[in-house]
């Protein structure tokens, strides 16, 4: 989509996702999901070709496929053997849709196997990269260079073709590392070529999306756009909608996008915990009620929250209190303001695969709320507080919603502004959170961002932030002895923040942030680097 002004088993889209894609009347890659870890980034990798994709249940029938009529089908890598009792198939009539088809790993070799050929595991497997050695460059590899790069990650591999097929490239160890059966269009490869390891299989990608399939560049966020404030406007018609607002990308993006749709029928509601970073609500405020004149409703609730706190050390109890507390708030504070007809929320392309939490409301068939993830990806709302569900974004992922914020007027720093967990700070504070600590905190993490941006790298890092210890240690401040709290500071860079790596950043920048924190900060007189990965660590501490 381009703007004109784990590692864990994926779960996939039900087949209700199947009526919504049907609608969109553009060229769509359908992706058959068989458990593979790169299956949402294979539908990435389609979207930045400007073509929309989706993923689906590897059980989707070939005639569900018929009646969504994709442009072509690509079938995902996964962890199982297809030889195995119980492992994935599609619906072997899928070969008789005269539909191009892409298989991926395990894709391929489900190809082979349903149309007769044969799989077997190998005795030497290939894992990382590769060598791809092309044989054939028409069609699928037209322009990838011979001899580069591919991922490899495989301990089967294909012995025997079925009818029709031929190689097309093979690997030191592969001999049938990309095949095709040219007439039909149907193509595998053994690499995955939707990883940033495989050095071309961007073209790879785009081969199959243009020249294979003949799909048109039409996901674009200008068209995303408009066909979005058409489809709310005719939804929502004259009826209130209420959006919680955290300030983040996601539900801001939302907010900004509602209001050119339904103006003043939007209450966008913001409730403040307590656990922000210094100067955020207020800024929030400001450029939401008076630069932008989108009406927000302002609940001060940090004196509630941070009673709640009292006593409470474990992190999970923290999350449980933070998201149980914030939907008493949410409750009261909607009736009050109310009532509404629809609940906007910032749920994304990667929550609709994951996440099953959808109710249908047996009387008008549409989906209500019972989880609220926009503000703090906590908690359940009361079901008896029924909403019909409003979810523009849901068909994005964050990178498209950053593209779709910069269309609709959001400011910068907010688009391009890091991640931050939904409890806020009091995950950054380990041990009881207590109005010193976050005091302490508060005025620690300013100064980090502040020092970030001064040296102007603020984008250079996925997130950059510090953790107070609950702990203390003796310092010596102007010939007298300290006992003060340690800061650790975090700087990770990442691509999606499935996976992240510290952040080799240059001394004197790290010198100038340890310099203010234990010269300005009372209660600070200790500042270490936390130089571990993920996995095995984790962004957050909490």
């Amino acid at each position: 989509m381009t703007s004109q002004t784990k590692p864990s088993q994926t779960q996939t889209v039900t087949p209700t996702t199947l009526d919504e894609s049907a609608a969109l009347n553009r060229p769509m890659l359908a992706i058959l999901d068989f458990g593979s870890q790169y299956s949402e980034l294979i539908a990435r990798r389609i979207r930045e070709t400007e073509v929309y994709s989706e993923v689906l249940s590897y059980r989707t029938s070939a005639e569900q496929l018929r009646q969504l009529n994709p442009k072509g089908i690509i079938l995902s890598g996964g962890p199982s053997s297809v030889y195995d009792d119980g492992a994935p198939v599609c619906d072997p009539e899928i070969w008789n849709l005269g539909i191009p088809v892409l298989g991926v790993c395990y894709g391929m070799q489900l190809m082979v196997q349903q149309l007769g050929g044969q799989v077997e595991r190998v005795e030497r497997g290939e894992y990382g990269k590769a060598a791809l050695l092309i044989d054939s460059s028409d069609g699928l590899l037209h322009n990838v260079s011979h001899a580069s790069t591919m991922w490899m990650s495989h301990a089967d591999a294909v012995t025997h073709l079925p009818e029709g097929f031929e190689v097309l490239a093979h690997t030191e160890n592969t001999p049938q590392a990309a095949i095709a059966q040219l007439q039909k269009k149907f193509y595998g490869v053994q690499f995955h070529p939707e990883v940033v390891h495989s050095t071309e299989g961007s073209a790879v990608i785009r081969n199959f999306v243009y020249d294979i399939c003949q799909c048109e560049p039409t996901w674009t966020t200008a068209a995303f756009v408009e066909e979005a404030i058409r489809e709310v406007r005719a939804k929502v018609g004259k009826e209130r909608v209420l959006l919680a607002l955290s300030g983040g990308v996601d539900s801001s993006t939302l907010a900004f996008l509602l209001h050119q749709a339904i103006g003043d029928q939007l209450t966008c509601m913001f409730i403040d915990q307590g656990f922000m970073r210094k100067r955020e609500p207020e800024r929030l405020l400001e450029i939401f009620n008076n630069r932008f004149h989108i009406k927000v409703e302002y609940i001060d609730a940090g004196a509630r929250f941070l009673e709640k706190m009292k006593g409470v050390t474990d992190p999970e109890e923290k999350r449980k209190i933070i998201g149980h507390e914030f939907i008493q708030v949410f409750e009261e504070e909607s009736a009050r303001l109310g009532p509404f007809d629809y609940l906007a929320q910032g749920t994304l392309y990667p929550d609709v695969i994951e996440s099953a939490d959808t109710n249908v409301d047996p009387q008008t068939g549409e989906r209500v709320a019972v989880k609220i993830k926009s503000h703090h990806n906590v908690g359940g709302l009361p079901e008896d507080l029924r909403f019909k569900l409003i979810e523009p974004l849901r068909k994005l992922f964050k990178d498209e919603v950053r593209k779709v914020g910069q269309a609709v007027n959001l400011p910068d720093d907010i688009v391009r502004r890091h991640p931050f967990p939904g409890p806020g700070l009091a995950i950054r504070i380990l041990g009881e959170v207590t109005p010193e600590r976050l005091h302490i905190l508060r005025e620690a993490d300013y100064i980090i961002r502040q020092e970030i941006r001064r040296s102007d790298r603020y984008h250079d890092f996925w997130q950059a932030f510090g953790v107070l210890l609950p702990v203390r240690s003796v310092g010596v401040m102007g010939d007298q002895r300290t006992y003060a709290y340690p800061i650790v500071l975090r700087l990770v860079s990442s691509e999606d923040g499935m996976t992240a790596d510290w952040s080799r950043a240059p001394y004197e920048l790290l010198e100038s942030i340890s310099n203010r924190l234990v010269n300005e900060v009372d209660g600070v007189n200790r500042v270490v680097y936390d130089i571990t990965s993920k996995p095995p660590g984790t962004i957050e501490w909490e």
